[in-house]
């Protein structure tokens, strides 16, 4: 009998202490996933010793690679002069003026510890403000894992939000509107008709969590155009796109601006910090300057924000050659990719912008979540097998992003072209493609 690896061993510890032996549902695969014993730049190593190329980077948020010397030695110093300390310190405000002389919207900003409590707390501050109750949100943009989000998106054009987990009351999202990505005309129908109980919509202006699905043109500006006209606060999710598609992020890329922006990954360096923003009469009513309460013990800690402090510092001193040089290397394996598909007509799709890219097995245009939702998850699965047994990394849901870091080098892109082209090479001979009829 073949012997267990240390990390299927660990992994059947694991489950007996953690729900699906995992700490959060997307780190979880068939029949185990690998624990991790370090990571430097471009690569993951596994605690039996095999090494990965990393393209899943945390979700997001090591643009800069694992273990960057400059983040590191921002740490160090910081921990010798303590850990927290309950009290403001000048890092927070250095963050927090880095943030917004180079985010559009963001004129005032208050700093929190994830993603989660970023959106949660951005649509409080909206509902404050307007005095209103219902938001909007889209089929497959993801705001984190409280329960005004959590809902399932229905058929039809527009559907009220029903829970999509257990434990969250369905009263808690009837306030929630949930609208197809890229329909605009679905869009315009609700502002119409609930405009004057809208507070807020959440979107991201690319979305990350459901692969990579980009915003046709000119659907980010109507939105835009009509929160404004009708007093709906517009926020931008950037939890993801924040700082990877240009330092301002996704809008400054578009050019389009919105009321509130959420941040965090990229943010962080490796560290858990976010943060969520915008427009000075809208942060103001925040306590204690204002009467929408949100606070936490963690918030602005000292060690998340210098690792902040020295991953964007690092960015921003490389100017737009930094974006540049990310998106050569995610469009040389972009290219490839395409080239061998018009060859092999494998039958999938490439969706990708900037230093973000997905694969997705279904013959389907994806323009939005039922699109995706059309792709082939076995197959996918498969793919994601046969990369891992190469010594590939990529995050094993298709409905999450491949990253590209500063730290991969024209030899890994290369192998990384090698090694997907040789996988697909496979799958193909074991299964033609079949078409998928969008719901």
């Amino acid at each position: 009998m073949k012997e267990k690896s240390k990390s299927e061993l660990l992994f059947e510890r694991t489950k007996k202490l953690m729900p699906g032996g995992v700490n959060s549902p997307v780190r979880a695969f068939a029949p185990y996933p690998f624990f991790t014993k370090y990571a430097r730049g471009s690569r993951i190593v596994d605690v039996d010793g095999k090494e990965y190329i990393d393209y899943c980077l945390a979700y997001g948020p090591l643009i800069l690679g694992h273990s960057h010397p400059n983040v590191l030695a921002a740490v160090r110093e910081q921990l010798g002069k303590g850990t927290m300390y309950g009290t403001p310190t000048e890092n927070e405000l250095e963050l927090a003026e880095l943030i917004c002389d180079n985010v559009p919207c963001a004129e005032m900003v208050r700093l929190v510890n994830t993603g989660t409590e970023a959106t949660m707390s951005a649509i409080r501050v909206a509902r404050g403000y307007t005095g209103k109750k219902k938001i909007v949100k889209f089929e497959g943009c993801y705001h984190g894992a409280h329960d005004g989000v959590l809902v399932k998106a229905g058929s039809g054009a527009t559907t009220f939000g029903t829970p999509d987990s257990l434990g969250v009351p369905e009263e808690t999202t009837q306030n929630t509107v949930v609208l197809p990505y890229n329909d605009i005309e679905s869009f315009e129908q609700i502002v119409k008709r609930e405009k004057d109980q809208m507070a807020a919509v959440i979107l991201e202006p690319v979305v990350g969590n459901a692969g990579v699905i980009l915003p046709e043109d000119g659907y980010l500006k109507r939105i835009r155009e009509l929160t404004e006209d009708n007093g709906i606060v517009l926020i931008f999710d950037e939890v993801i796109t924040g700082f990877r598609l240009a330092f301002g992020g996704a809008q400054k890329y578009f050019h389009v601006t919105p009321d509130m922006v959420t941040l965090g990954k990229i943010m962080g360096g490796g560290f858990p910090i976010a943060a969520y923003g915008g427009r000075k009469e809208i942060i103001t009513m925040v306590a204690p300057a204002g009467k929408v309460y949100q606070a936490g013990t963690f918030s602005g800690n000292p060690i998340s924000v210098v690792a902040g402090l020295a991953t964007l510092g690092y960015i921003k001193s490389k100017g737009e050659a930094f974006y540049e040089m990310l998106e050569s290397k995610t469009n040389a394996i972009v290219k490839a990719l395409r080239e061998r598909e018009e060859e092999k007509d494998y039958g999938l799709q490439i969706n990708h912008i900037s230093s973000m890219f997905q694969i997705f097995f279904t013959l389907n245009k994806v323009y939005d979540y039922r699109s995706a939702k059309t792709a082939d998850i076995a197959r996918f699965k498969s793919y994601h097998e046969e990369l891992l047994r190469k010594g590939i990394f990529i995050p094993p849901s298709q409905f999450e992003t491949c990253f590209v870091s500063e730290a991969h080098t024209k030899q890994d892109i290369d192998k990384t072209i090698g090694t997907i082209t040789f996988a697909l090479d496979q799958l193909r001979r074991v299964s033609p493609m079949r078409a998928r009829v969008i719901p």
